[in-house]
């Protein structure tokens, strides 16, 4: 019975995320003659801190890491999460600190009273982290959007990160940006350059998004090595690596935010 719940609870996210890609009136434009590409981490466990970090700064880019604060620092079977402390070093270093809410649970199963306070909570833990600049862009936890809870992140944020995998392109909902996730198996995360010869091509905007970069990579991760070879094939492709907030500077999309 638990298998056929998680079944179709999995089917009722992918047809809500549907709905939105289909029906959002929210409508930005993607003007760019570049190909850009952002490298995003979600949860952020400390191995996307020290290696996916470094390995971004080693090609002169930055990225952008949604952090749950309630996941501060919990220590489970194969990763740990990121800590208060590594936030401040990771903002410190010029990476873009975004909101993956408070609790990680998916935003549907929260009334909007309380996925507001969980946002509100999220963003006390960042400031006391010494995190000085608001967050302004959010990833859903397990992708799983809700259209109810759309008025709640339109009032705090500038945009909303789902999955997809599709390269965004032309007109595009900001509350539900579409990203091509980097995870097992390794042969599978190798072959995502693909997608940065599609974007190299015909430039738009190509998110990536990952967990773990470590040597023994979850399934929702990679090896550092996999993520380098994608970093440096973007590099080589001449493609413009920027976190989120600095892809959205060259939209213009900043003035637009409420």
């Amino acid at each position: 019975m638990p298998d056929i719940l998680d079944k179709v609870i999995d089917i009722t996210d992918r047809l809500n995320n549907r709905l939105i890609w289909r029906f959002a009136r929210t409508r930005r434009p993607i003007r760019t003659e570049r190909p850009i590409v952002s490298f995003t981490f979600d949860d952020v466990p400390d191995t996307a801190w020290t290696n996916g970090a470094a390995i971004l700064e080693k090609y002169g880019a930055r990225g952008t890491f949604y952090i749950a604060g309630g996941l501060e620092g919990r220590v489970e079977p194969d990763r740990r999460l990121i800590s208060a402390e590594g936030c401040r070093d990771l903002f410190a270093r010029g990476h873009e600190i975004g909101c993956h809410t408070f609790s990680h649970r998916k935003v549907g199963s929260l009334t909007s009273r309380a996925f507001a306070g969980d946002l509100d909570r999220n963003e006390i833990f960042l400031a006391d982290a010494g995190i000085s600049r608001r967050a302004t862009n959010f990833a859903f936890p397990y992708n799983a959007a809700s259209p109810r809870l759309r008025h709640v992140l339109q009032k705090r944020y500038t945009t909303c990160r789902a999955s997809g995998e599709a390269i965004n392109r032309g007109s595009v909902d900001p509350f539900m940006l579409k990203a091509v996730e980097i995870h097992q198996p390794e042969d599978h995360a190798l072959g995502l350059t693909r997608w940065i010869d599609d974007v190299a091509i015909n430039p738009g905007w190509l998110i990536f998004f990952t967990h773990d970069v470590s040597s023994t990579p979850t399934p929702y991760g990679c090896r550092p090595e996999t993520l380098e070879r994608l970093v440096s094939h973007a590099t080589e492709r001449q493609c413009d690596i920027l976190p989120v907030c600095e892809a959205l500077d060259r939209f213009g999309w900043q003035e637009a935010r409420p």
